[in-house]
């Protein structure tokens, strides 16, 4: 979940969305093409792990147009027992960015899709946001809206994530990142249990603190992400282990 999520390549979470660019390809009729990838010691999608708190490779491309159109692909590896059988997360997003003196904005579409899942009749996974977001300076603020059912829940359109993050160069090197994000509006059937049974509740918040290193165009990254929910779901609840609660996320991640 690309524009959302890790110390990572992605821009999290949201806001989101990818990684540094360091260098890109020019094509013709004034569009641009980057990739990227990267390597990471858990996945973290708004403050849950979705890989059962195990690496995950993660890279995708975007095709960017000088007037501001982009369009987009993003893929990472998943736990396939949060996803009904799917192993594999693509997300495909385009949208409209730019700015106006200091002032930058970017508004557009993101699908998540799982293929394979709701694999025998199972739970079908996916999920369709429209987003928009502003920045100004080393400070980004997020809005997302589901507008089909939230991640295969039935009747939870509407559940929405607002997400605030903060980018400060420290040296030429050396950046800080900081990051709060709401999860609301999940009413209905996608509410939050928490492990030890209380709720179900309707929301969830999560928060990060990490830094990059840009070393030779190779962005190295270490964040402290945490929630404050205790919750258990996919691979995890054969052992009732907590996805979402405080861990240490590493990554080594490259534009291209």
């Amino acid at each position: 979940m690309k524009r959302s999520t890790s110390l990572s390549l992605v821009a999290a979470f949201l806001g989101l969305s990818s990684a540094q660019s360091f260098a890109q390809t020019e094509l013709p009729y004034d569009f641009s093409m980057t990739a990227n990838a990267g390597l990471f010691t858990d996945y973290r999608f708004r403050g849950i792990s979705q890989t059962d708190k195990r690496p995950a490779f993660q890279g995708g491309f975007d095709f960017t147009h000088k007037s501001g159109f982009y369009l987009g692909n993003w893929n990472s590896n998943v736990d396939a027992g949060l996803y009904n059988g799917a192993n594999l997360e693509m997300d495909f997003y385009g949208g409209f960015k730019g700015s106006v003196d200091a002032f930058s904005y970017d508004v557009g579409v993101l699908y998540y899709y799982y293929p394979g899942s709701g694999a025998a009749g199972s739970n079908k996974i996916d999920n369709t946001e429209l987003y928009v977001s502003g920045g100004w300076g080393p400070f980004s603020l997020k809005y997302s809206y589901a507008v089909s059912d939230f991640f295969g829940v039935p009747d939870s359109k509407g559940a929405y994530y607002v997400d605030g993050t903060v980018s400060y160069p420290l040296t030429k090197e050396f950046s800080l990142i900081g990051h709060i994000g709401y999860q609301g509006g999940l009413k209905n059937g996608a509410r939050i249990t928490q492990i030890d049974g209380s709720g179900p509740d309707t929301s969830i918040t999560d928060w990060k603190l990490g830094v990059t290193y840009d070393l030779k165009g190779w962005l190295l990254g270490a964040s402290w992400i945490d929630t404050n929910r205790s919750i258990t779901a996919g691979t995890a609840a054969l052992s009732n282990k907590d996805i979402s609660g405080s861990t240490l996320v590493l990554s080594v991640s490259k534009t291209f």
